[in-house]
Order: C-alpha cells, then structure tokens, then sequence
C-alpha cells in the first residue's frame, strides 16, 4: 500500500502539519503502534511504524513520542522502540525524561491502599488481572467471561474509583486507578511545551485517548484509529494505515526540511529585466521570483523551502534529464533544451513599473508537464485558483497576478491552503506553447505584439547594451556574461543596485549564516557601477549616484547614512525570520531585512568617491553636486575617521579599529584632493594633512611585528584579506616590503586552494563559511602588483572553473567540499572577475 491509499484530506492535513518549524509527532501505544492481542504481553509493534518514528526523531526540530496506558518499564521492554523516541507511560504519569510526579507519603499510602482493595475486588474472577505501576493500578478484564468483568469493572466504579484523590481513566476492557492527577492530554501538553512544538499531530485509538484528541487546536491533527465515537478531525480502520500515515508524514516533514535534491547553487541561471530577477534551476523550474521587486516578498520560494513554498515547472511528460541551459548569446534569455523539447524564458523589459512579466516557450514535439503553482507572501497567503478565458487568475492576495496561456487546458487541485493548476501541454514544430506570467495585472488578453517579436525586443535590450562595451582579451565571454549579470542587479526605475538576487543561500549547507542580499548597499553598488564604467558603459553609474543624492538629500550630512537601503532608497525595515520555510538544503533560518543597516560602517565614502572620480574621468567632466557630495562624504571622514566600526564584513560584534576602513577613509580624502586638483575645485586646507596623518595612523598601528603584516584591526594579531587594501589603493607602495609580507601572510593563512577565505578569527556566530571569490580576485590584484603573474593567472583560472555552466558566481566557494556557497549570483564576485580580466589582459 502507498500514501495514495490514505484519505485526501487527511494527506493534505499532513502536507500542511509537516510544513510547521517544530513538529511533535505523538501516539498510542495498543490498538495504534501494535495490534491489539488477546494476551498483552504479545503486542508488537509494526516495524514499519517504528521505522518511520526513528526517522522522524532524527529529523531537524522534529520530536517523536509514544504514551501509552502501559507501565513504563513495561512499555519499555515489549515496544523495543529504539531512544530516539519518547516514551510516556500510565497514562502521563511516568515519562522516560524523569518521573514528573514524585509521590509523596499520603499517594504512597494511596496506593497501597488500592491495591490491596483491588486484589481483594478481583480475587477468584478468571481472566481478571491487575497491572501494578509506579503511580496507578489498570484492572484488565479483557481474558474474563463478559459477564464477570463487567462485575468488576462496576465493582471497581462504585468503589476504589470514589475515593478521594483517586483518578479513574477507562479504556478498552480496563480501567485505571491513579493517585496523581493525569492523563494523555496533558502529556501531551508537558511534551508540547518541552519542546516548543509549534504543531503536533497525535495518533491512538481508545477512549484514554480522546483527552489527547481533546488538547489539540489550530494546526493540530488528531487521527482515530478504528471505530467508535471521537474528537479527532481524521480516521484510519487499523495499525498499517498508522504505519501508512508515519511513513506518509516522514516523506513531507523530510522533503520540507531538507528539499528533494536542492539545485547547485552555481547551477542557477538568472533571468533580469530593468526592475526584477528570477531563478531557474537546470531543469527549467521557475526557483525564486519576488513581486513587486527583488526586495519584495516571494511569489516562488522553491529556492528557500521546496515546492510547497512555490514554483513554476515545465518538464517532459516521459521523464528525462535535460541536455544542457544556455544563454542566447548577449542576452538574458534562457533556453533549457533536453530532446525533442526546449524552453525558452525571458523577463520582458521596458514593461509598466508596476508589473513582472515572464515569459516561458515550450517548443519541440515532446509532450510537456506543466505545473503552476503561486505561493504570494512567501506561501503565507492562501492561493486559489480560477481557470477562466485566457487562463489563470490568482485570487485573494494583495497584489493580481495572473497566467495568460489561451488554449491550455488546466486541472486545479489543492492541499488544503493553496491551489495549484496543471496540464500535459503538446507543443508541434510550428505553434509553441507560450505561458505568460504577469504580476500586477488582471489583464488577460493578448499582448499586441506576437511573442517571436517580444523575444527579439527583449534580446536587443540586452544585445544593444553590450555592444557597447569594451571588453578585454582575457575570458571574454564569461567577462560579458558578468557584465550582464551585473547589470540585471541594476534597477533602471530607481538606480538602485542588488548586492545579489536572493536571501538566505547558506555560507555553510545547514548553518545559520543566511542573510538577506535583496538591497543595495552603499559600497557594493558603488564597486558594481564602477566596474560598468571600466567596460564603458556609464549610464548605470549616473542613475545610482542619482540615487545617492536622493538618499542624502534625506539625511543631515553623509555619517547619517545606512550602510543598505531598499532599491527605492528608503530604509528597510528590521530583521525578521520566516520560520515556515526551512532554508535551501536545510539550512535555517531564513531571513528577511538586514541587521547591517543599523551598523556604523566608515569605508562606505571611498568607493563612493572613487566612482565620482572614474566617472568623471570617463565623461570628461566633475558635475558640481557630485563634487559637493564628494566634499560632504570627506568632511564626515575628517569628524569621524578615526572612530571603531563594524567594517566591510558586519560583524556583529562590537566595533574595532580595522585597518580596511581606516584605509578606506584615507581614500576618500586621497581621491578627494586629486579630484579637485584635476577638475579646479577647491581643497579645504585641512585636507593635506589630514591625508598624511590617516596613512600614518595605518602604518603606525595597523602594522603588527609579531605577525609581520597589516592585520584586521588595531587590536589584534588575526589577518583578513580585506587589508590588502594597504597596497591595493596606493596607500603604500606595493613594491614596499611590508605590503609584500601581508600579501604572503594572507597567502598562508587565508587562502585555500581555489579560494580565499575573508578571515579565520571567532566572529561570535556559529558553524563556518566558505571562501570568497571577492577576496581570491583581491589576491589575484595583490600578486600582479607584487610582480606574481603566475600565482595571478593561477588562481583566476581556478575562479573562473568555479563558474556555473551558464557562467554566474555566487559569493563563496568550499574547497572541502567542492561546491558554491551564499546568495547568487552575487555583484561582488562579478566585480572580482571583470577587475581581474582586466588587469590580466593589460599586465
């Protein structure tokens, strides 16, 4: 028997319960677990069952419990279930964790009490048994003639049970005497509360049972076994559909906590228009999409919690593994071809502000599953469904979606809380079949240019772009394709910049360092429009220093900015877990917003002023409100420079004195002074000296004789790469020995194989993180200043290995483990790559 076999409501019901963040899976013992046998002492549990409760427990906030009538030790002993799981026994009176109740002197007499009245009640009854634990006596009439036990049992009623402090629980052919007060249900509660279950879902199938059934509420599920009246909302005939249910519920609670078979993350090709990004795995699945921009809620989490949590997936009708996703050439369109079958996706560009449009072509001769399922507010909002004229229409959610697709045929089902729609679609060699995603929108009708048109337009958007460029001779195309990929982080509405396209990819596969990249930060989007205008393309550095000046006209003066905003350039709200997601591979939590903006973070202005001045030289000309932001960001230097902060890495520690930021602001007067000499603006007579007396400060205290290199900050002897930036900006000669020993100390300490890491010291958070490709492309500049093209060209070609097939990084590599690590793909590692090409082709 299969899952299939199990009522649909009550699958949906466990689709739904396996999906909570603590999960507390509890049941009977008799009658549930094992069946019910003419002797007690025979009854066995299925192996099945206890199969999928060992598993269970074994699973990430996930507890497994047995209560049961049964005497613990005895529960024990005949159950053999293996420690992972709890045992409860006498009904909630002995729990394996400890006794909960400890009797005192006037229970122990109790007891006794009982049990002698209890033999004298049942001696000479045939059948009649008495089952003596450590806080109750159960009398077993199930082997006596019917007649006889019911004697008893309304002997042991009318008088034992009437006694003070006694509680009485019947069940199947017993009754139970006990001198605390307890019951399943409150078991269950003390287990709930131990563990901080968010959701439980309690099987059994007598009467004890029914004051478990009566705790459960809200997410809850309660699930009769057998006949017979009841509080639960399901029920199964007998112990294999229990075994049924566990094994069905191990399935979901697995493939929700740990995804079926998460995609590479390098393997992930980006979709980009002017104003949104998408993902989509290998095999054409729509992973990651956000409405109404990057920064917004998810539409599609598959990325971040399996395909409960959303996705759009086109596959062949007969299964098979695609032969391969490109790039067309120069574009950001998508082709994901297996035989007989391709993909074609593409987000159309020069769309109204407010809308998201995907466009996905299923074209070729093979039959093509289809599965559409929205899931709004990262699957936090009910989703229903309407087939109508044209295709589908989302209801119920804040903002309209709908999926235009004229003569498909759709099949709506659902779980319970969220619709889904799917057809079997038959594309031929001469009509396509096309799906249009569009978000912000009720509108289902056709567009007024035919798709072969729109696709076209939306290839010259890109194509036209790059033509532009200047390109170098090193990596060509992964150089364009980084370019590309830089500038769909780049929001044309707003000028805003993504430091990346998703949130909460891991720095380690089941860790806790997941953070939201969604914004734009104001140093990263400095470097990214920066390096654009290297390849000559200037307008996106225009719109972001737009975007600047927007942010700042908002402000008292620069040391009032946030190292992030959102793309609209207002401040993001606070950090926040979503805990109904459980994290690509596992890996929890998954968080929106970021706590960096509240940080004090002084290398901000030096990228800032370095992109003034190279975009200045590029145009031939200073623009006066770019030179008076300039003055503004340096003056805030001269009040401020010499302040601890949090630094380029955030750490949420408390701030030092690091070498990068001093010399981050040391650029910010350095490129200050040399912009007003070239363009004829006038230098504050402070600023000079204040240029000597930061570099100073820098060789003074940020040199340290005991490790012989520039370390991470003023008080310590640990290195981090980001202190290359001593001879990366000119502060000190690269030729100078001091540089050379940094540059051979982070060699030897940070750098591992293919990749750099950004430091080795205790950052107060745990687990690990993968290298940087950031800080390998930092490395790579440091060996060619310090005359080590070969050790350069080495390790860039190791860089450029790590690139996904389609050719994005995302922004960490584990060379342990040989795979990618954080959120994808990422501005800085494409920074790092065009940089490097650069200064390749030019040394």
């Amino acid at each position: 028997m299969t899952a299939e076999a199990l009522p649909a409501e009550l699958r949906r019901a466990i689709v739904q319960i396996a999906r909570t963040p603590r999960l507390l899976v509890a049941c009977d013992y008799d009658g549930t677990l094992a069946p019910i046998t003419l002797n007690p002492d025979e009854a066995r549990p299925l192996p099945e069952s206890v199969g999928a409760l060992r598993s269970l427990a074994g699973l990430h906030e996930t507890t497994t419990a047995v209560i049961s009538g049964r005497a613990l030790r005895d529960l024990a002993t005949l159950s053999r279930l293996p420690s992972e799981v709890n045992l409860v026994g006498s009904h909630g009176s002995e729990f394996d964790i400890g006794f909960i109740h400890a009797l005192d002197e006037k229970a122990r007499e109790l007891h006794r009490r009982l049990e002698a009245e209890l033999e004298q009640l049942v001696l000479d009854v045939p059948g009649v048994s008495l089952e003596v634990k450590p806080a109750s006596i159960a009398v077993h009439v199930r082997r006596a003639e019917h007649e006889a036990g019911r004697r008893v049992l309304a002997a042991v009623h009318n008088g034992p049970s009437k006694w003070e402090g006694v509680s009485t629980t019947d069940g199947k052919e017993v009754v139970e005497l006990a001198v605390v007060q307890t019951d399943k249900g409150r078991a269950l509660d003390i287990l709930r509360h131990q563990v901080g279950a968010t959701a439980a879902i309690f099987l059994g199938d007598d009467v004890t049972d029914e004051k478990a059934f009566a705790r459960l509420s809200g997410p809850d599920v309660g699930i009769k076994v057998g006949e017979g009246e009841t509080l639960a909302g399901f029920r199964v005939p007998d112990t294999v559909d229990v075994a049924l249910v566990l094994a069905f519920m191990l399935e979901e609670r697995r493939n929700w906590l740990y995804g079926e078979s998460a995609p590479p993350i390098e393997r992930l090709s980006m979709l980009a228009n002017e104003r949104s990004v998408a993902l989509l795995t290998p095999d054409a699945k729509l992973t990651w999409l956000c409405h109404p921009g990057p920064d917004a809620p998810a539409v599609f989490a598959d990325l971040l919690g399996g395909e409960g949590a959303g996705h759009f997936s086109i596959k062949p009708h007969r299964n098979g593994l695609p032969l391969g996703q490109r790039y067309l050439p120069s574009t950001m369109t998508v082709e994901t071809r297996w035989s007989r079958l391709l993909v074609t996706d593409y987000l159309e560009p020069e769309s109204p502000q407010h809308r998201t449009d995907l466009v996905r072509v299923i074209s070729g001769e093979a039959q093509a599953d289809v599965t559409f399922a929205p899931r709004p507010e990262f699957g936090g909002v009910p989703v229903k469904l309407e087939v109508t004229e044209g295709g589908v229409r989302v209801l119920g959610t804040s903002e309209p979606f709908v999926l235009y697709s004229p003569g498909v045929e759709w099949t709506i089902t659902s779980d319970g809380l969220h619709d889904t729609a799917t057809a079997l679609v038959q594309p031929t060699p001469t009509r396509p079949v096309v799906l249009e995603l569009r978000c912000g929108t009720t509108d289902l009708g056709p567009h007024e240019l035919s798709e072969v048109e729109r696709r076209d337009r939306a290839g010259r958007y890109w194509s036209e772009w790059t033509s532009k460029l200047q390109l170098p001779k090193v990596q060509t195309d992964l150089v364009l394709r980084s370019a590309l990929t830089l500038r769909g982080l780049v929001n044309t509405d707003t000028g805003g910049v993504l430091a990346a396209a998703t949130s909460s990819l891991p720095e380690e596969i089941g860790g806790v360092r997941n953070w939201d990249y969604r914004y734009c930060w104001i140093r990263d989007a400095a470097m990214t429009v920066r390096e654009l205008v290297h390849l000559g393309s200037l307008e996106e550095a225009e719109g972001y220093l737009r975007w600047l000046h927007g942010v700042l006209a908002t402000l008292a003066g620069p040391e009032r900015l946030h190292p992030l905003y959102t793309l609209a350039g207002s401040v993001i709200g606070a950090e926040a877990v979503i805990e109904s997601l459980p994290g690509y591979a596992g890996s929890r939590p998954v968080r929106v917003g970021n706590l960096a903006n509240h940080q004090v973070q002084l290398d901000v202005f030096g990228p800032v002023v370095e992109l003034v001045q190279t975009l200045a030289s590029a145009r031939g000309e200073l623009r006066d409100e770019d030179w008076q932001m300039v003055r503004a960001m340096a003056e805030a230097v001269t009040r401020r420079w010499n302040e601890p902060d949090h630094g380029i890495w955030e750490e949420r520690h408390v701030p030092r004195h690091r070498v990068y930021s001093r010399v981050m602001c040391w650029v910010t007067i350095d490129r200050a002074i040399k912009l007003g000499e070239q363009y004829g603006r006038e230098i504050p007579g402070n600023w000079p000296g204040l240029r000597e007396e930061i570099k100073h400060d820098v060789l003074t205290h940020g040199w340290n004789d005991e490790v012989q290199a520039f370390t991470t900050a003023y008080d310590g002897t640990d290195l981090d790469a980001a202190s290359l930036f001593v001879g990366l900006t000119g502060l000190i000669d690269p030729a100078d020995e001091r540089f050379q020993q940094t540059v051979t100390a982070i060699e030897a300490e940070l750098r591992s194989g293919s990749t750099v890491y950004r430091y080795r010291r205790d950052d107060g958070l745990p687990g690990g993180e993968g290298g940087f490709h950031i800080c390998a492309a930092w490395l790579i500049e440091a060996y060619l200043l310090t005359g080590r093209r070969t050790e350069a060209q080495e390790l860039f070609d190791q860089i450029v290995a790590a690139a996904g097939p389609t050719g994005l990084l995302p922004e960490q590599y584990d060379p342990i483990a040989e795979r990618s690590l954080g959120n994808h793909p990422q501005a800085y590692s494409h920074i790092g790559l065009i940089r490097c090409a650069n200064l390749l082709a030019a040394s």
